[in-house]
């Protein structure tokens, strides 16, 4: 629909920029594109978890917030297409192979496109625009970078693991003691990430998983001082709500990390990133705290069951923004 907060401003430069990773952030994201025009924002998508699985290259996260917009997504799972078929994956079991990543038949040859696509030198980037485009997603879609950022989970008694090993076959164990960024932090972001965040007049942190999800983004060398160069106003969404995560190992995840599972501990993480945070009722209690950061708060409904929800908390996060531009600016 039409909007009233923040007209594209020329094209292909967007008003709204949102740090995003898979499930959370696409949920949130089919809500900002029913607030806001499409062709206005632009998600600068965790890379993390990226990785081969039967010789092609799948990007997660890219995958679940191209397929969420598109109507695409499996709901149930919260990944993959819905209705497909696991042949492929069922045959290569008959074979021998290990199976414990399912990708579905469908997904696969969107894996397989980008895998012959990169093999012809196409960067990650022009990858993820051609699919977004063949699945009629009108917003940008724009990989935090091209170069492999993969994130690894250390756990009790030195084992490491890359992050889909620890959470598609190992079942998010909770002894975690570190989480390994360092490629991240040494990769070059990915082609119109730090022009999107310069041209933003709002900046959204989807309620995604801050330790695997959220600070690989923030981790990519200028994209935090970006934000921090811009006047745009960063107003956050907890992806934690009554001190659990709503889906996936955020809670295991930030324990092991040193974080409260809270939607306060949260806050206090992304520290003077934000100037503004959506929490749910259930959390309403913490809200004096939070304000006591600096933080302009509102208080909804957040579990984002249908698209409906998914609006009203995109709505509050882009008023809280339109607030502070209208008030005294950072």
């Amino acid at each position: 629909m039409a909007s009233q907060h923040g007209p594209s401003n020329a094209p292909g430069r967007p008003a709204l920029v949102a740090l995003a990773g898979g499930v959370g952030a696409a949920r949130f994201l089919r809500g900002v594109v029913q607030v806001v025009p499409p062709d206005s924002v632009a998600a600068i998508v965790n890379t993390g978890d990226d990785r081969l699985f039967y010789g092609v290259h799948v990007s997660p996260d890219l995958d679940i917030v191209t397929y969420t917009l598109a109507g695409e997504i499996d709901t149930e799972r919260g990944y993959g297409l819905a209705g497909d078929g696991t042949r492929v994956v069922d045959g290569l079991a008959k074979l021998g192979h290990e199976t414990w990543f399912r990708l579905g038949d469908r997904d696969l040859a969107t894996s397989l496109h980008r895998t012959v696509r990169l093999s012809e030198g196409a960067g990650l980037a022009a990858i993820a625009d051609e699919v977004r485009r063949a699945f009629g997603v009108g917003c940008r879609i724009l990989p935090m970078s091209e170069d492999p950022c993969p994130t690894f989970v250390e756990l009790s008694g030195g084992r490491r693991v890359h992050f889909e090993e620890y959470l598609a076959r190992d079942g998010a164990p909770d002894d975690v003691t570190r989480v390994d960024l360092e490629a991240a932090a040494a990769a070059t972001p990915g082609p119109g990430v730090l022009d999107a965040i310069a041209a933003a007049r709002t900046v959204l942190v989807c309620p995604s998983n801050p330790v695997v999800s959220i600070e690989p983004i923030l981790q990519v060398p200028g994209v935090r001082g970006a934000l921090r160069a811009s006047s745009a106003p960063v107003v956050g969404v907890s992806p934690i709500i009554g001190g659990a995560p709503v889906k996936g190992p955020a809670d295991r995840l930030l324990r092991g990390t040193g974080t409260e599972v809270s939607a306060l501990g949260v806050a206090q993480r992304y520290g003077d990133l934000l100037d503004g945070f959506v929490i749910d009722h259930a959390d309403a209690d913490l809200a004096p705290a939070i304000e006591a950061l600096g933080l302009r708060v509102r208080v909804e409904e957040t579990l984002m069951r249908d698209a409906s929800i998914s609006a009203q908390v995109a709505r509050s996060a882009i008023e809280i923004a339109d607030e502070l531009r209208a008030g005294a600016r950072r």
